[in-house]
């Protein structure tokens, strides 16, 4: 690995998502050597994946060079690795290009998604956790246009014109909503010889309403905006399978689609060489004390999705999205300082800043607290959040130039096959 020999504490942090960042940005001026290792050499805006998978953003747009992050101090170093596992004996991590010793270990590797063991779900439906992911779906998306345009066959035309997807939470709302914009506004002017009343897209929730980690009343305003946008949504029906284009319900309907979307559930993406009495086995995730201490280790913590600290507000874990992670991340950083001047660490406290998704054009909701809004306020406080907590003046004002751009001319300027779907299985969920 090339890492310089110091006589001062190392922290290895596995994972540059929002925990990981979090803790390294708040440790670089301090006393210590920080290794970040990651597998991307750069750090991922994923609440705006959907953006880059419906056209409306360019990947550079929502993602940021790790290293970037940790050239501001000559004690910290980046390495782009994947982490086979860990030795806990000899506090090593054990990588893809080398070892690296430890003295406190961080794992922040976050999650990947969950098919609930449904094999040819997961084999054969596209999901979206990551970039390449993203970009995957939109080129699939595309190309399914390009064909149908071309098709004589009625049949064909309808199945590559019928976009379905699997889970009614944060991302499959904000997704279906993306390719409605596109169908109402964007893609009758690429495609003028097209009927898109042809167009259908579906969303099937098990629950028995949409945007279940939300309050009703935005579950409610939700479901109003989607439906009047085209989605046809399908409450209480849960995915049994897909194959062969065919989708499957427990209700016995069955949907012909080229394009099916996973976006049901995620799981944690834990490492070998950690206790299995740490890990909680149906989530996959390490059980950790107030101070992101994973059970049975006084050196080794876990920050974000991967990590599940019970509380009395969050008896099965914090939630596994991005201000959690953050929060921990940051949080962990006062702490290890504290440890480092030989203190007593500080419990962590999650603070809940609400809960928001978007569903296109001037339409989304948020909760914040009591406060349960939707439509054009809530959009515009949707942007200005996500805005906000991008990584990197040039991303902001990028994603910022993008959608004024979307939003005067009802454009969406990023409707490019730059590299074609071929394989469904070849982009995993490893971080």
């Amino acid at each position: 690995m090339n890492i310089p020999k110091t006589d001062l504490p190392r922290l290895v942090i596995i994972g540059g998502g929002f925990a990981g960042v979090s803790l390294a940005r708040n440790m670089i001026k301090e006393p210590v050597q920080v290794v970040l290792i990651d597998r991307q050499n750069y750090h991922t805006f994923q609440p705006l994946l959907y953006q880059v998978s419906t056209a409306s953003l360019e990947p550079d747009s929502i993602a940021y060079p790790l290293r970037k992050i940790v050239k501001r101090s000559t004690n910290t170093f980046f390495r782009m690795a994947e982490v086979n596992a860990i030795d806990d004996k000899t506090q090593t991590v054990c990588t893809s290009i080398g070892d690296v010793t430890y003295d406190y270990l961080v794992i922040a590797t976050g999650a990947r998604t969950n098919f609930f063991g449904n094999q040819n779900i997961e084999k054969n439906a596209m999901r979206m956790k990551n970039l390449p992911q993203a970009l995957n779906l939109r080129s699939l998306l595309l190309e399914n246009l390009e064909q149908a345009v071309i098709t004589s066959d009625p049949i064909k035309r309808k199945e590559l014109l019928r976009f379905v997807l699997a889970g009614a939470g944060p991302t499959g709302v904000e997704l279906a909503g993306g390719i409605a914009e596109l169908k109402l506004n964007v893609l009758p002017k690429d495609y003028p010889d097209m009927n898109f009343d042809e167009m259908e897209i579906h969303l099937i929730e098990g629950a028995d309403r949409v945007l279940p980690p939300m309050s009703v009343e935005a579950s409610k305003k939700a479901y109003a905006f989607l439906s009047n946008m085209g989605v046809q949504i399908h409450l209480n029906t849960l995915v049994s399978n897909y194959e062969d284009n065919i989708v499957t319900t427990n209700t016995g309907t069955t949907i012909e689609t080229a394009t099916f979307i996973w976006s049901a559930g995620v799981t944690g993406a834990p490492i070998s060489g950690i206790k299995a009495t740490s890990l909680i086995p149906r989530a996959n995730r390490y059980q950790v004390n107030s101070f992101n201490l994973i059970d049975g280790y006084t050196n080794i913590f876990a920050l974000g999705d991967i990590a599940l600290m019970k509380t009395d507000a969050y008896p099965k874990g914090h939630p596994m999205v991005a201000q959690p992670a953050i929060q921990q991340g940051k949080h962990l950083s006062k702490n290890l300082k504290r440890l480092f001047n030989n203190k007593e660490m500080v419990p962590f406290k999650y603070f809940d800043k609400g809960s928001m998704a978007t569903i296109g054009r001037n339409k989304a909701v948020v909760d914040i607290g009591k406060f349960k809004f939707g439509g054009f306020f809530a959009w515009f406080v949707w942007m200005f959040i996500h805005l906000w907590f991008l990584v990197g003046f040039r991303n902001r004002f990028i994603t910022f130039f993008n959608w004024s751009y979307n939003y005067i001319n009802y454009d969406k300027a990023a409707r490019l096959i730059v590299r074609p779907f071929k394989n469904k299985t070849s982009v995993t969920d490893k971080v």
